[in-house]
C-alpha cells in the first residue's frame, strides 16, 4: 500500500506550475481544463494533481483539511541536492526537522499549502522503545546533511525521477472519530500516539502514511469548497481483494461510499469521506511486469 497522489485546489494554476516544476523540478503529465498531473520521472505515476478555482479563497484558520503533503526522496543526498537547490533560488523555508526515522525540510507552496521533504532512514535504524516505535521532532543537522553532497557539483535537473508521494498529514476536528475512520474502519495501524493531540498510521510497518492532528484544528468546520488546499488523496492497494476489504469495511460501519465503474483500460476505485469530509480514493493499478 502507499499514498500515490494528492489534489491540490490552488489560486493561479500557472503560479502553481512555476513552483512545483519550475523550483521543485516535477514533470507535466498531463493537462486539463484548468489542471494539470504532475509526476517526478517522464514516465510514471502523477503525484500531484493541481486544480485552479476561480476565485478560489485563501483558507481560514482554524479549520480541517492540510497540514502538509509530505514529498519523499529516494536518500539522504537527494534531500541535500533539493535543499540546494531551494537555498539557490532564495525560497523561504519554514523549519528543519530530524525525526528519527527521517530529515525533513519544511515549507509552503504559494497559496500555502504546507510541503514536507524528507528522506527516509534505513529501517534497521529507526529507534524502537517498550512502547513501539518512536519518532520525534529534534534540530536537524543541516551542515551534516550538506556533507551528503561532497564535492558533486551536477547542475540542477529536477526532483530525482525515484521520489514519491511519502505521506499525508491532516488536521481533524475530533482525533477520535479519526482514529475511528483511519483505524478500525479503514483499518491502518496506529503507529504512534504519544504526541498529544496527534496521531500516526500506517500499513506495511511504515512510520507514517497518514498523520492527523488537532493542534489548530479541534472542533473546526471544513474549510469552503472554493478554498485552497487539499480536496482528495489516493490510496493504491495492493490487489481487489483489498479494496473489496474497504468496500465491505464501510459498508459495515454505514459509511457511503462511491464505486467507479473502471473503462477498459483501467481498473475499480472507491472513494469515501472521512469525517471532515476529505476524499479518499482507494485504486488498484494493473502493473505490467516485463522480465
Amino acid at each position: 500500500m502507499r499514498i500515490l497522489n494528492v489534489h491540490l485546489q490552488v489560486a493561479d494554476l500557472v503560479r502553481a506550475e512555476e513552483f512545483y516544476c519550475g523550483i521543485l523540478g516535477f514533470k507535466v503529465a498531463t493537462t486539463g481544463p484548468q489542471s494539470i498531473e504532475l509526476r517526478a520521472e517522464s514516465f510514471g505515476d502523477p503525484i500531484i494533481r493541481l486544480t485552479e478555482v476561480p476565485n478560489a479563497t485563501p483558507r481560514l484558520e482554524p479549520s480541517t483539511g492540510l497540514f502538509h503533503v509530505a514529498i519523499l526522496l529516494p536518500n539522504r543526498k537527494e534531500l541535500a541536492r533539493i535543499l540546494k537547490r531551494l537555498a539557490e533560488v532564495r525560497y523561504r523555508l519554514q523549519g528543519f526537522a530530524d525525526h528519527g526515522v527521517s530529515e525533513a525540510i519544511y515549507l509552503a507552496d504559494p497559496d500555502g499549502n504546507g510541503i514536507e521533504l524528507y528522506a527516509d532512514r534505513p529501517r534497521t535504524e529507526w529507534p524502537i522503545t517498550d512502547d513501539g516505535l518512536e519518532m520525534y521532532t529534534k534540530a536537524l543537522d543541516v551542515d551534516d546533511l550538506m556533507v551528503e553532497l561532497g564535492t558533486d557539483v551536477q547542475e540542477w535537473k529536477g526532483i530525482h525521477p525515484a521520489t514519491t508521494m511519502g505521506h499525508i498529514h491532516l488536521q481533524v476536528s475530533d482525533l477520535g472519530k479519526a482514529e475511528h475512520f483511519y483505524h478500525r474502519t479503514l483499518g491502518f495501524d496506529i503507529m504512534q500516539k504519544t504526541f498529544v493531540g496527534a496521531l500516526f498510521l500506517s500499513a506495511d510497518g511504515y512510520h507514517h502514511h497518514i498523520g492527523l492532528n488537532i493542534w489548530n484544528s479541534k472542533g473546526a468546520s471544513p474549510a469552503a469548497k472554493d478554498a485552497v488546499g487539499l480536496s482528495r488523496f489516493t490510496v493504491e492497494m495492493s490487489d481487489l481483494i483489498a479494496l473489496r476489504h474497504i468496500q465491505l469495511q464501510c459498508q459495515r460501519s454505514g459509511i457511503e461510499l462511491e464505486e467507479v465503474q473502471p473503462d477498459k483500460s483501467s481498473m475499480p476505485s472507491l472513494l469515501v469521506r472521512d469525517p471532515d469530509g476529505i476524499e479518499v480514493e482507494f485504486v488498484v493499478q494493473e502493473r505490467i511486469f516485463v522480465n
